[in-house]
């Protein structure tokens, strides 16, 4: 099967949807593999190292012409117009933007959003939520560092003992769990909060202190056992004292990771402006969460800027919105192993289409475009 890797358009993208490791690996099971001039450069891919792993190099219509076509964001309108009736694309495609996906339907496309994957064990490794926001995560900490005005760790010197940086996590998903362990080696005192309790062994395990927020009702002890394995909402008297707790911590903090993203739905607000005001001047506010808030503009905290780096109330608050990017090798290494793991799927070796088993809960839940029609709401 002819399969194109284009070069990104969308600006500040940096990252590639095939590595020459994965494109070796593809053209080893019998595919032929387009890659644009110049897709892989901001990754630290060149273009020798792809011919080297077997591919063709070509020019952007000829990628994008491509009876399966690999790529990080959806693509743009200039793109789809080159893009053939019938075609396969695999990608982050956004699965929750229905206008996108009409797009999508509209150009014929059978479009596979990797986002809407299963959270199931199965289908861990092309989990592109999961490794993107490690990536994240870990980078957060590293913009925080570059913006604070002193050090991280605790340093004993003939001139005086510099103390350490207190860093809250707010949000200990995928991303929060990276920042707290990264923070950690930097040698900060690190803190951390969650709406889910059962987290707090995570947490403890890295070497953190979580937020702990003590039950006073047996509806509060039972929310926070979960469900088969699943979170419950608290309840809402014990969400106001957690989030009278946070506020005391991050008047102390020194650096604030935010991280909580919801698919679909607008970030939440863990930070007020309340907040930042009590903090420290020099402190710095990293929020993973920007340009997806309520308003579209901001992130876990309504000071945030999307694309920017702003100062509000003598705080440096952080809202670059594709992090990632900025760690575009191990990025995009990350990115196409899951496109891999994902065409494993539907892509036997040596085929010239797409199989697509009607029985298989990943590929149903991916697929989001097929035969002029859209088929997940968003």
């Amino acid at each position: 099967m002819r399969i194109g890797i284009p070069r990104e358009s969308a600006a500040g993208e940096a990252r590639v949807a095939a590595t020459p490791e994965t494109v070796k690996k593809l053209v080893g099971q019998g595919h032929e593999l387009l890659v644009q001039h110049g897709a892989g450069g901001a990754a630290g891919a060149t273009d020798e190292a792809y011919a080297a792993a077997g591919a063709q190099l070509v020019d952007a219509p000829t990628a994008l012409g491509a009876a399966l076509v690999l790529k990080v964001q959806r693509p743009d309108t200039a793109e789809l117009a080159q893009m053939q009736r019938g075609a396969a694309l695999v990608g982050m495609l956004n699965p929750f933007d229905s206008a996108g996906l009409a797009q999508l339907a509209q150009a014929g496309l059978s479009a596979f959003a990797l986002e809407a994957a299963p959270r199931t064990t199965r289908a861990q490794s092309l989990d592109v939520l999961s490794s993107q926001a490690n990536v994240a995560g870990y980078k957060a900490v590293l913009l925080a560092a570059h913006h604070y005005p002193r050090l991280f760790p605790m340093l004993m010197t003939a001139a005086g003992t510099i103390k350490a940086a207190r860093v809250v996590v707010l949000g200990v998903g995928v991303a929060g769990l990276q920042a707290i362990a990264t923070a950690k080696r930097l040698g900060a005192t690190v803190e951390a909060s969650d709406v889910r309790p059962a987290v707090k062994e995570q947490v403890e395990s890295l070497g953190a202190k979580f937020i702990d927020v003590p039950y006073e009702t047996d509806e509060e002890r039972e929310a926070a056992q979960g469900t088969g394995g699943y979170a419950r909402p608290m309840p809402e008297s014990w969400l106001q004292r957690q989030r009278a707790e946070v506020a005391k911590r991050v008047a102390l903090a020194d650096v604030v990771i935010t991280t909580a993203l919801i698919p679909g739905r607008a970030a939440p607000t863990l930070l007020s402006e309340d907040m930042v005001r009590s903090m420290r001047a020099g402190s710095v506010v990293v929020d993973l969460a920007a340009g997806k808030g309520p308003q579209g503009h901001d992130g876990n905290c309504p000071l945030t800027q999307a694309g920017q780096t702003v100062v509000a109330h003598g705080v440096t608050l952080v809202g670059l919105s594709n992090v990632p990017a900025l760690v575009a090798a191990d990025a995009s290494a990350l990115y196409a192993r899951n496109v891999l793991d994902f065409l494993k799927l539907v892509l036997p070796a040596g085929a010239a289409a797409l199989e697509l088993p009607a029985d298989d809960d990943i590929v149903s839940a991916c697929l989001v475009t097929h035969n002029g029609s859209v088929l997940r709401k968003g």
